[in-house]
């Protein structure tokens, strides 16, 4: 897609749709849980009237005034289950702890609960809840994408509303359905001014295939008549994103491509990609690469 990056914007609002109503946030702390190096508090919140979302919010002791704040969304894995606990480190897979690490690195991290996983997830039966989030939605003309993007928007809000946040220094990192949002959500909210997409990339144009499909979240009517995501990646600038893929991962299918058509449209932001071996995963190797990322590009030393 070329043309003037504002009107294309303003296209890609129409095919997602309207977004939820914002109300007033009404934090709550639940628990504080002394973790060494770092408070883990347990907070809840309002994302929309009559609906409230549980997180964590990791501040490390060593804080020397505002800091910058990393949003850490979890991942899929078909796992309705977890969320962010995950993220935390409080269970899952290890190599998903990222809130924890970078809290141990020095930011503040906030990892909360996306629609259909862990408490917000109201079924006994895998997908269900996120299948009537998104069936429910689009038959009134809604999608589940705008309602995913808002939360991500209001949890914001919540990180912006924190004494400890330096609101001019906020970053985004996820791995798969984190590492999706983490190209998604920068677009929309240019508070993320530097964010990481790990194994999440993947184009819906390579995702037409039985091997794949498209993640129910993702799922806009009529998208492709718009663009595909290297459009996405288009407005990101002029935040920073790091496109992290892997070379056997069908969720990274089309990365170059996307660098290749994204680069020319990045002149304030830094757009970096980088392929390693492998598949669908986060190793310790590119976790590294993207926590060095996130304190360069959010000015931590």
């Amino acid at each position: 897609m070329a043309g003037d990056p504002r009107s294309a914007f303003a296209r890609l609002k129409e095919f997602i749709g309207p977004f939820p109503e914002r109300t007033d946030l009404e934090p709550q702390l639940l628990e504080t849980v002394d973790c060494k190096s770092y408070f883990r508090h347990k907070v809840e919140y309002s994302v929309e009237r009559d609906e409230r979302v549980r997180a964590y919010l990791l501040i490390p002791k060593n804080l020397a005034g505002r800091s910058p704040a990393v949003f850490c969304h979890h991942q899929h894995a078909g796992n309705y289950s977890l969320g962010k606990s995950e993220v935390v480190g409080l269970d899952g897979d290890p190599d998903q702890a990222l809130a924890h690490e970078l809290a141990e690195r020095g930011f503040v991290t906030f990892a909360p609960d996306a629609i259909a996983f862990e408490e917000r997830n109201w079924s006994k039966t895998a997908g269900e809840a996120a299948y009537f989030e998104l069936a429910t939605r689009l038959v009134q003309g809604q999608t589940l994408m705008a309602k995913v993007l808002q939360d991500i928007a209001v949890g914001t809000d919540y990180m912006e509303s924190r004494d400890e946040v330096d609101s001019d220094r906020i970053g985004f990192i996820g791995h798969s359905y984190g590492g999706r949002m983490a190209i998604w959500a920068p677009a929309f909210d240019k508070r993320i001014i530097a964010s990481v997409s790990n194994c999440g990339c993947a184009r819906y144009e390579d995702s037409i295939s039985r091997d794949a499909g498209i993640q129910m979240e993702v799922c806009v009517p009529g998208i492709m008549q718009w663009g595909d995501i290297e459009d996405v990646v288009k407005l990101v600038e002029p935040s920073s994103l790091l496109i992290s893929a892997a070379e056997s991962d069908k969720w990274s299918r089309g990365a170059q491509k996307i660098f290749d058509s994204a680069r020319p449209s990045f002149i304030q932001g830094t757009l970096e990609l980088k392929i390693y071996e492998g598949g669908h995963s986060f190793t310790a190797e590119m976790r590294e690469a993207a926590y060095r990322f996130l304190e360069r590009e959010l000015g931590v030393k």
